[in-house]
């Protein structure tokens, strides 16, 4: 029972631990221009201080529209670099790797005006009809995700995740569900991940590791299947991802298919992704159990493990759990906070 507490490294990547923050909105008042602030930097540096091994900054917008709600992060000017920056060199300062997650909440975008999405589907109760991009405005799009990596790598990142997953954006194009383009990016439902990805790639360092969010599969009824969503990822890999994080839904109402309730369910996804593709994978959902997580990595089920609001709840969840899975002597304990533990 020793596997969460073990390093991990892929390209120049070196993590001193499988244990990973993944990204969560914040949804701060104080952040109305899309800036972090004294909230977000105590908030992530308190998690690295916390033993966690990878910390990575929540959704962030490449235009304002992009977001979800007008509090949330945005990355679509180069004003921005100074205040992601301090908070990058914060996390890194206390041990811990930083990513963060690029994207753009398409239909979504609560706050926007008129939301904008692949295709004008009806939106689900509560959220506005988004119109549908033309063409010239999606290749438009390619580029504003390629400036906000550039943005991000500027700021001093380690990692970039792509947020592929839960309806946002870039879901939202390789969902059967939600595009029925006529034009090469309704043929082809692949063409705007592959696209995006690999102008993410054209700004990143050569040895930065590009990972992915991706839903295995949806709930809502029709919604894609597992065979789908490795198809499309096949096609991202090839593009340049390295590692999958695998979640699932997040599209919409759950129709006859339920998401799980109980600890793990995503598990198997996360291997599924592991096996089909041969590529590192973070499995997370309702991973909070040390003994759970440990085995998740230990079982070859995934090679890192997401704990979300098991982290919102103890910032230092990791150090606590690698002290019941490793023993006392294993985790990263602070100096300053010897005298505690």
């Amino acid at each position: 029972m020793n596997r969460l507490n073990t390093p991990f490294s892929y390209k120049n990547l070196e993590l001193r631990n499988r244990i990973v923050m993944p990204p969560m909105c914040q949804y701060s008042v104080v952040a109305k221009d899309g800036k972090p602030t004294d909230w977000h930097l105590v908030h992530y540096a308190s998690r690295a201080v916390g033993g966690s091994g990878l910390v990575i900054i929540e959704m962030t917008d490449i235009e304002p529209d992009g977001r979800i709600s007008d509090y949330d992060l945005g990355i679509w000017s180069d004003d921005h670099v100074p205040a992601f920056a301090r908070v990058v060199s914060a996390v890194q300062a206390h041990g811990a790797k930083v990513g963060i997650q690029i994207a753009h909440a398409g239909r979504k975008a609560q706050d926007a005006e008129v939301p904008v999405a692949p295709s004008v589907v009806p939106a689900e109760s509560g959220l506005k009809t988004p119109r549908a991009l033309t063409t010239e405005e999606t290749k438009a799009m390619v580029g504003k995700f390629r400036d906000g990596v550039r943005r991000a790598v500027e700021a001093g990142v380690d990692t970039i995740e792509l947020h592929g997953a839960h309806g946002y954006l870039i879901h939202q194009f390789h969902s059967p569900s939600f595009n029925r383009r006529e034009d090469e990016y309704g043929k082809d439902l692949s063409l705007f991940g592959v696209e995006v990805i690999r102008a993410a790639k054209s700004v990143m360092p050569p040895e930065m590791p590009l990972l992915m969010r991706m839903s295995a599969i949806e709930y809502i009824d029709a919604g894609y299947g597992l065979d789908h969503s490795l198809e499309i990822a096949r096609h991202y890999r090839e593009a340049g991802v390295d590692v999958f994080h695998v979640s699932t839904g997040g599209e919409g109402p759950a129709g006859k298919r339920k998401p799980g309730n109980y600890a793990g369910y995503q598990v198997p996804y996360a291997r599924a992704f592991k096996e089909a593709l041969d590529v590192p994978v973070i499995a997370v959902g309702l991973l909070d159990n040390p003994a759970l997580a440990d085995a998740t990595v230990a079982n070859g089920d995934a090679d890192l493990v997401g704990v979300a609001r098991g982290m919102l709840r103890d910032p230092y969840w990791a150090i606590h759990a690698i002290r019941e899975v490793a023993g006392k002597e294993s985790a990263p304990v602070p100096v300053q906070y010897g005298r505690g533990f």
